[in-house]
């Protein structure tokens, strides 16, 4: 998961204490959405395992979802990805239903399509979205 690991530490940035992040959504270390029972100030360490934690599920969920094998460098940024979107986004998505029907050139450019935010209750393109997508998607095809 290196790769993906890699990917997320870049867009997301490391922050030890809590923050909302964009989506409104209480997050800390390398963008972990924070339960209930987590606590708001964390070390690198906790950082480091969390993160672990996150491509661990997101992986095991792209499996459940995807029906073909994937290559490494596929399921890399396929994990980046749903870390991101999360796993119900991309369960209903084109993206997957490219996947699952081996179109990898369509599949590809669907991570384009992703970089969209709601902005003052529009939906709006982002910069780093934009850029986050690019890298997955040149990932994904490499």
């Amino acid at each position: 998961m290196d790769k993906a690991k890699e990917l997320i530490k870049r867009f997301e940035g490391l922050r030890l204490k809590a923050y909302i992040c964009p989506a409104g959504k209480l997050t800390i270390g390398y963008g972990h959405v924070i339960k209930e029972h987590e606590p708001k100030e964390i070390t690198l360490e906790q950082a480091e395992r969390l993160l672990d934690i996150d491509c661990a599920v997101a992986m095991v969920r792209i499996r459940d979802l995807v029906k073909i094998k994937l290559s490494d460098n596929r399921m890399q940024a396929l994990i980046s990805f749903v870390f991101n979107v999360g796993v119900g986004a991309f369960a209903s998505s084109t993206l997957l239903k490219k996947i699952n029907t081996a179109d990898w050139n369509g599949a590809a450019k669907e991570f384009l399509r992703w970089d969209k935010a709601r902005v003052n209750g529009q939906m709006k393109a982002l910069p780093g979205l934009t850029k986050r997508r690019k890298a997955e998607m040149e990932l994904f095809n490499s």
